[in-house]
């Protein structure tokens, strides 16, 4: 940053130091303009002498005012330029701490997503042990009154013999709803016909 702005700042030296060269150019040809203009008229009409002090509307004036004008408007630029440059770094701080803290916050999150799946898997692992220690037809009963899906959960996680012994268990129509959801559980899983997009699709001839 440093760099860049002492690179800009001899710019505008130079800048400055070529705008004196070109004005003080144009200041010798408009005074030789002048001797030239009051020499000729001296000579076709009136021999007085030129006075030797300008008034203080002479182009010189002007030309030192115009300079000076110039200057100011550039030091204003200069000045405008040097605030817009600090407004743009505080924003990039402030930037760069919002992200950091939003960062810091999205870590948080996942380690506290990580702690509650931890936990739930450690909750359904405790439940499911139960389960298998109950007896098959006392399971039946409770997976009866549980939503297909919920209960082909748990024995998915049974070892077959349990969830075997609870299935035999269970009313044959319920029982069937248990088992299409195990089946197409994992439908769209790769297989080894197809291990890139599951089951082939699908498609008209």
């Amino acid at each position: 940053m440093a760099k860049k702005k002492k690179t800009r700042q001899l710019k505008r030296g130079s800048l400055l130091v070529t705008l004196g060269i070109i004005f003080a150019a144009s200041i010798v040809l408009r005074l030789g303009t002048m001797e030239l203009e009051f020499v000729t008229s001296a000579s076709a009409s009136d021999p007085e002498p030129m006075p030797s002090v300008m008034g203080p509307t002479s182009p010189l004036r002007a030309a030192m005012d115009e300079v000076t004008m110039l200057r100011d408007r550039l030091a204003a630029r200069e000045a405008e330029l040097d605030d817009r440059e600090r407004a743009v770094d505080v924003a990039q701080v402030l930037i760069d701490e919002r992200l950091a803290a939003l960062e810091a916050a999205e870590q948080r999150l996942q380690a506290l997503i990580q702690v509650s799946d931890t936990a739930a898997e450690g909750d359904l692992a405790r439940l499911t042990e139960v389960y298998e220690t109950m007896g098959p037809d006392q399971t039946a009963a409770l997976f009866a009154q549980m939503d297909p899906n919920f209960a082909a959960g748990f024995l998915t996680r049974m070892s077959p013999a349990a969830s075997a012994a609870i299935m035999s268990e269970l009313d044959p129509a319920y029982a069937y709803a248990v088992s299409v959801v195990i089946a197409t559980r994992n439908a769209g899983a790769p297989t080894l016909e197809n291990p890139d997009n599951g089951p082939a699709a699908d498609t008209d001839s």
